[in-house]
């Protein structure tokens, strides 16, 4: 299994908003699906490290997400849905730090830059528009060599270009074994991305959908 998750349990406070007695998927591209508060973005950055949980999150089958912090982080990646980077730094700044904290291979994030559009390297974040700074956060996304890609909401601000060529980048890194959780409100088809599995966040836990 790439992803097997296990009594994966997250609260604000008293009140609870994930409870996921067990979920597991192997490679493959998987479609999560939700109302609005439902609690995916929670489980996305949960996924990802970047909040506290209660519970076991394995990946490849041998990284365990508190046992082997670094090496979970390094194959476990996350573009989000509305980020918020501090208004001083500039994509330049960010690309490169997460490039270099990802073991990024030479020429991937100019590689990544070229693709998505990102030509205001040297603006900062706090004069920049929300598709621009969404561009960037989907580059970031694709730094390193991950097991798992995970795009919360990647298609909300971005234009028909970055549209095309993100949907290209998930094709290629999917053929390249890389496997991909994604919370959107439209559809893959006419893109011509074929989704392994669908399942939705309901009652704080994840139920696969029937195929259509």
């Amino acid at each position: 299994m790439i992803l097997e998750i296990e009594n994966l349990k997250q609260h604000y406070g008293v009140l609870e908003v994930l409870d996921i007695v067990s979920w597991k998927v192997d490679y493959g591209i998987y479609w999560i699906q939700g109302e609005n508060g439902a609690g995916k973005s929670t489980l996305f950055r949960s996924l990802a490290g970047m909040l506290p949980c209660s519970g076991n999150i394995i990946l490849d089958a041998k990284y365990d997400f508190r046992a082997h912090p670094v090496d979970y982080r390094l194959r476990m990646n996350l573009g989000e849905a509305e980020p918020l980077y501090p208004s001083f730094l500039t994509p330049a700044d960010l690309i490169s730090f997460v490039a270099e904290a990802k073991k990024s291979p030479a020429r991937q994030a100019d590689m990544l830059i070229d693709a998505l559009g990102v030509n205001y390297l040297k603006q900062n974040f706090g004069s920049c528009s929300s598709g621009m700074v969404k561009k960037v956060s989907l580059a970031v996304a694709f730094l390193g060599n991950p097991s798992v890609i995970i795009l919360d909401e990647p298609l909300i601000t971005i234009d028909k270009e970055a549209r095309q060529a993100l949907f290209h980048l998930i094709r290629a890194y999917y053929e390249k074994g890389v496997t991909f959780l994604i919370s959107s409100h439209q559809l893959f088809q006419q893109e011509g991305l074929e989704v392994t599995e669908s399942f939705v966040l309901k009652n704080k836990t994840l139920v696969k959908l029937k195929m259509q």
